[in-house]
Protein backbone atom coordinates (compact mmCIF):
# COMPACT_ATOMS: atom_id res chain seq x y z
CA UNK A 1 0.00 0.00 0.00
CA UNK A 2 1.24 3.03 -1.24
CA UNK A 3 2.56 5.64 2.05
CA UNK A 4 2.18 2.65 4.57
CA UNK A 5 4.66 3.02 7.12
CA UNK A 6 3.43 1.13 10.00
CA UNK A 7 2.25 4.13 11.33
CA UNK A 8 -1.62 3.65 12.62
CA UNK A 9 -2.03 4.61 16.56
CA UNK A 10 -5.98 5.17 15.78
CA UNK A 11 -5.71 1.61 13.84
CA UNK A 12 -7.77 2.92 11.30
CA UNK A 13 -6.39 -0.12 9.06
CA UNK A 14 -7.42 -2.58 11.10
CA UNK A 15 -10.49 -3.28 9.56
CA UNK A 16 -9.39 -4.71 6.24
CA UNK A 17 -12.94 -4.49 4.45
CA UNK A 18 -12.92 -0.62 4.77
CA UNK A 19 -8.71 -0.22 4.28
CA UNK A 20 -9.18 0.20 0.52
CA UNK A 21 -11.74 3.12 0.72
CA UNK A 22 -9.76 4.76 3.54
CA UNK A 23 -6.97 4.93 0.76
CA UNK A 24 -9.03 6.50 -1.97
CA UNK A 25 -10.62 8.91 0.74
CA UNK A 26 -7.00 9.96 2.23
CA UNK A 27 -5.83 10.24 -1.87
CA UNK A 28 -8.83 12.45 -3.08
CA UNK A 29 -8.97 14.66 0.07
CA UNK A 30 -5.09 14.80 -0.60
CA UNK A 31 -5.31 15.83 -4.42
CA UNK A 32 -7.97 18.26 -3.39
CA UNK A 33 -5.79 19.51 -0.50
CA UNK A 34 -3.00 20.36 -2.96
CA UNK A 35 -5.61 22.16 -5.25
CA UNK A 36 -6.23 24.70 -2.49
CA UNK A 37 -2.97 24.87 -0.82
CA UNK A 38 -2.06 25.90 -4.74
CA UNK A 39 -4.69 28.07 -5.12
CA UNK A 40 -4.57 29.94 -1.64
CA UNK A 41 -0.97 30.58 -2.60
CA UNK A 42 -1.44 31.54 -6.31
CA UNK A 43 -4.05 33.92 -5.16
CA UNK A 44 -1.93 35.70 -2.68
CA UNK A 45 0.90 35.88 -5.11
CA UNK A 46 -0.25 37.51 -7.71
CA UNK A 47 -2.94 40.19 -5.85
CA UNK A 48 -6.57 38.52 -6.76
CA UNK A 49 -8.90 38.58 -3.93
CA UNK A 50 -8.08 36.62 -1.01
CA UNK A 51 -9.59 33.06 -0.83
CA UNK A 52 -11.28 33.67 2.29
CA UNK A 53 -13.39 36.45 0.12
CA UNK A 54 -14.18 34.00 -2.81
CA UNK A 55 -17.46 33.70 -1.55
CA UNK A 56 -18.36 37.58 -0.96
CA UNK A 57 -18.02 38.53 -4.79
CA UNK A 58 -20.72 39.25 -6.67
CA UNK A 59 -21.22 36.51 -9.56
CA UNK A 60 -24.36 37.86 -10.88
CA UNK A 61 -26.56 34.96 -9.45
CA UNK A 62 -27.77 34.83 -5.71
CA UNK A 63 -26.69 32.92 -3.30
CA UNK A 64 -28.98 30.23 -3.49
CA UNK A 65 -28.69 29.55 -6.79
CA UNK A 66 -25.04 29.44 -6.64
CA UNK A 67 -25.56 26.76 -4.35
CA UNK A 68 -28.04 24.55 -6.31
CA UNK A 69 -26.01 24.57 -9.09
CA UNK A 70 -22.90 23.70 -7.02
CA UNK A 71 -24.78 20.76 -5.29
CA UNK A 72 -26.21 19.28 -8.71
CA UNK A 73 -22.53 19.77 -10.27
CA UNK A 74 -20.73 17.86 -7.65
CA UNK A 75 -23.41 15.18 -7.45
CA UNK A 76 -23.04 13.88 -10.24
CA UNK A 77 -19.51 14.03 -10.74
CA UNK A 78 -19.45 12.34 -7.11
CA UNK A 79 -22.26 10.05 -8.11
CA UNK A 80 -19.92 9.05 -11.48
CA UNK A 81 -16.70 8.56 -9.05
CA UNK A 82 -18.26 6.89 -6.46
CA UNK A 83 -19.57 4.20 -8.75
CA UNK A 84 -16.34 3.96 -10.78
CA UNK A 85 -14.48 3.52 -7.43
CA UNK A 86 -16.89 0.52 -6.69
CA UNK A 87 -16.05 -0.87 -10.16
CA UNK A 88 -12.38 -0.78 -10.06
CA UNK A 89 -11.63 -0.07 -6.52
CA UNK A 90 -9.83 3.69 -7.67
CA UNK A 91 -10.66 6.86 -8.06
CA UNK A 92 -11.25 8.63 -10.72
CA UNK A 93 -12.93 11.29 -13.26
CA UNK A 94 -16.12 10.62 -15.44
CA UNK A 95 -15.03 7.69 -17.50
CA UNK A 96 -10.82 7.78 -16.49
CA UNK A 97 -10.76 4.99 -13.91
CA UNK A 98 -7.65 5.38 -12.56
CA UNK A 99 -7.39 9.04 -12.95
CA UNK A 100 -3.73 9.32 -14.78
CA UNK A 101 -3.97 11.45 -18.19
CA UNK A 102 -0.67 11.90 -17.76
CA UNK A 103 0.30 7.84 -17.91
CA UNK A 104 2.40 8.44 -14.50
CA UNK A 105 1.31 5.40 -12.41
CA UNK A 106 4.38 3.83 -11.02
CA UNK A 107 4.63 2.81 -7.40
CA UNK A 108 7.10 5.38 -6.59
CA UNK A 109 4.78 8.21 -8.19
CA UNK A 110 2.25 6.49 -5.72
CA UNK A 111 4.08 7.19 -2.77
CA UNK A 112 5.04 10.98 -3.70
CA UNK A 113 1.40 11.50 -4.41
CA UNK A 114 0.42 10.06 -1.19
CA UNK A 115 3.18 11.75 1.04
CA UNK A 116 2.15 15.49 -1.29
CA UNK A 117 -0.96 14.90 -0.38
CA UNK A 118 -0.69 14.25 3.41
CA UNK A 119 2.08 17.58 3.47
CA UNK A 120 -0.58 19.39 1.56
CA UNK A 121 -3.31 18.62 3.80
CA UNK A 122 -1.58 20.08 7.03
CA UNK A 123 -0.43 23.02 4.74
CA UNK A 124 -3.77 24.01 4.35
CA UNK A 125 -4.65 22.85 7.87
CA UNK A 126 -2.14 25.66 8.95
CA UNK A 127 -2.92 28.39 6.33
CA UNK A 128 -6.97 28.43 7.74
CA UNK A 129 -5.44 28.38 11.64
CA UNK A 130 -3.14 31.37 10.61
CA UNK A 131 -5.64 33.05 8.83
CA UNK A 132 -8.43 32.36 12.04
CA UNK A 133 -5.86 33.49 14.50
CA UNK A 134 -3.91 36.55 12.91
CA UNK A 135 -6.29 37.63 9.65
CA UNK A 136 -3.33 37.18 7.50
CA UNK A 137 -2.91 35.01 4.36
CA UNK A 138 0.03 32.97 4.19
CA UNK A 139 2.66 35.05 2.20
CA UNK A 140 1.70 38.27 4.61
CA UNK A 141 2.27 36.34 7.83
CA UNK A 142 6.01 35.23 6.61
CA UNK A 143 6.34 38.28 5.72
CA UNK A 144 5.23 39.52 9.10
CA UNK A 145 7.38 36.50 10.66
CA UNK A 146 10.05 37.51 8.36
CA UNK A 147 9.94 41.45 9.48
CA UNK A 148 9.92 40.18 13.48
CA UNK A 149 10.59 36.42 14.40
CA UNK A 150 10.51 37.15 18.05
CA UNK A 151 7.27 39.29 18.43
CA UNK A 152 5.18 37.11 15.87
CA UNK A 153 5.17 33.93 15.84
CA UNK A 154 2.90 30.84 17.46
CA UNK A 155 3.70 31.80 21.05
CA UNK A 156 3.15 35.45 20.99
CA UNK A 157 0.06 35.05 19.15
CA UNK A 158 -3.87 34.99 20.67
CA UNK A 159 -3.96 31.65 21.06
CA UNK A 160 -0.39 31.06 22.15
CA UNK A 161 -0.59 28.86 25.36
CA UNK A 162 -3.57 26.70 24.08
CA UNK A 163 -1.68 26.03 20.87
CA UNK A 164 1.34 24.74 22.72
CA UNK A 165 -0.81 22.81 24.69
CA UNK A 166 -2.80 21.21 22.05
CA UNK A 167 0.54 20.64 20.35
CA UNK A 168 1.97 18.88 22.78
CA UNK A 169 -1.46 16.55 23.75
CA UNK A 170 -0.77 15.37 19.61
CA UNK A 171 2.84 14.64 20.23
CA UNK A 172 2.01 12.36 23.21
CA UNK A 173 -1.14 11.09 22.24
CA UNK A 174 0.54 8.24 19.90
CA UNK A 175 3.18 7.15 23.02
CA UNK A 176 -0.14 6.88 24.95
CA UNK A 177 -1.49 4.74 22.27
CA UNK A 178 0.76 2.61 21.80
CA UNK A 179 1.22 2.01 25.34
CA UNK A 180 -2.08 1.30 25.89
CA UNK A 181 -1.83 -1.35 23.19
CA UNK A 182 1.43 -3.00 24.21
CA UNK A 183 0.72 -2.79 28.45
CA UNK A 184 -3.18 -3.84 27.71
CA UNK A 185 -4.34 -7.18 29.52
CA UNK A 186 -3.72 -9.02 25.26
CA UNK A 187 -7.60 -9.93 25.53
CA UNK A 188 -8.72 -7.72 23.04
CA UNK A 189 -6.80 -5.53 20.75
CA UNK A 190 -6.93 -1.78 21.54
CA UNK A 191 -8.76 0.41 18.96
CA UNK A 192 -9.62 3.76 20.06
CA UNK A 193 -12.14 3.91 17.25
CA UNK A 194 -14.59 0.99 17.42
CA UNK A 195 -15.22 0.11 14.09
Amino acid sequence: MAGDYGFDPLRLGANVETLPYLQEAELMNGRWAMAATAGILFTDATGLPKWWEAGAADYGYDFQTLVAFQVVVMGVLEAFRVRGLMKTGESGVLNMFPFDPAGLDAPDKRVKEVKNGRLAMVAFLGMVSSYAVTGLSPLEALEAHMANPQAVNLFTSAVGGESVAFIAFLSCAPTFLLAQKTLGDGKEEFRPIPW
